[in-house]
């Protein structure tokens, strides 16, 4: 069996790479990108934003076999699945790095980020992605509910900028689309960037730190009222704040507004954030163990 083994997940927004030994994740790097920048327009992806992604993953591959890993996996989610003309980027990766890229379905994405969050237990997650948001909840070691929209933080961006108003009218029919599901008894996680960057911000982190993030209790009234802080303040004023970089910057703000509005549409009072999420699930979706 393999003793080290990555993973690099390919998001709408950023290219991510996690390495796992003896059951523990060793590191997680991450490289914004913006794969889906504009797709919500012209339902295809940029050349130029294929070419900077396609990159990462190869600096990514590169850097982990320098580091000796036995086995390496990458996947892609909504950006890649969505777009007409995804086979281009798979291609290209496969081009610069002899790797193939596996698409992940939805049910697939959310299905992974649920494992990684809480493993093989009952409770729930939401994924507020780039491109996509899945929802998935598990009770007495089935699924009971599971939902992937195509709507995240970049694709509601690219729609309705960074004005309130204009949000709240973007998200109205992909809220109908979680339906009636009350999760308000359900132990709810919150994964990927929008959440984990929220928890950031309530600590106050000037460096992102898993072990401080994971854990952390976000309330809906919290992230409500981050959403407003957030969508107030420059990009700057945010980058300086949070010391992230300018594409997470500009759609953080619409992304914890959306957060907020998915809690109040499936009666969510908080939600518990994980740092570990969709790169975890995956590899013990393929593996069975980290």
């Amino acid at each position: 069996m393999s003793n080290k083994i990555s993973a690099i997940d390919i998001g709408s927004n950023s290219v991510r790479l996690a390495t796992f030994a003896d059951g523990k994740t060793l590191y997680k790097r991450l490289a914004t990108t913006r794969l889906s920048e504009g797709l919500a327009f012209t339902g295809v992806l940029k050349p130029e934003a294929i070419e900077r992604s396609a990159l990462a993953v190869k600096n990514f591959v590169e850097s982990a076999y320098a580091e000796n890993v036995d086995k390496m996996y990458v996947f892609a989610t909504e950006a890649v699945r969505s777009a007409a003309n995804g086979q281009a980027f798979t291609e290209r990766v496969n081009q610069l790095c002899g790797l193939d890229v596996e698409v992940l379905s939805g049910e697939t994405e959310a299905n992974i980020g649920l494992l990684g969050a809480i493993g093989y237990g009952d409770g729930g997650m939401i994924d507020l992605g780039g491109a996509s948001t899945e929802i998935t909840v598990r009770e007495g070691g089935r699924i009971i509910y599971a939902k992937s929209v195509k709507m995240g933080a970049v694709r509601l961006y690219d729609l309705a900028g960074r004005d309130k108003d204009k949000i709240l009218g973007a998200i109205q029919k992909p809220l109908e689309e979680f339906g009636g599901f009350n999760a308000k008894t359900r132990n709810m996680y919150g994964v990927s960037g929008t959440a984990t960057t929220l928890a950031a911000l309530k600590h106050g982190l000037r460096e992102y730190n898993a072990d401080i993030v994971q854990g952390t209790v976000l309330t809906v009234r919290e992230i409500e009222n981050y959403a407003d802080v957030l969508l107030k303040k420059s990009i700057p004023e945010i980058c300086e704040m949070l010391t992230v970089d300018s594409r997470r910057a500009d759609i953080i703000g619409g992304g914890a507004l959306f957060l907020s509005e998915i809690m109040k549409k499936l009666s969510i009072d908080s939600l518990t954030v994980s740092d570990s999420d969709n790169l975890e699930g995956f590899v013990l979706l393929k593996e069975g163990r980290l």
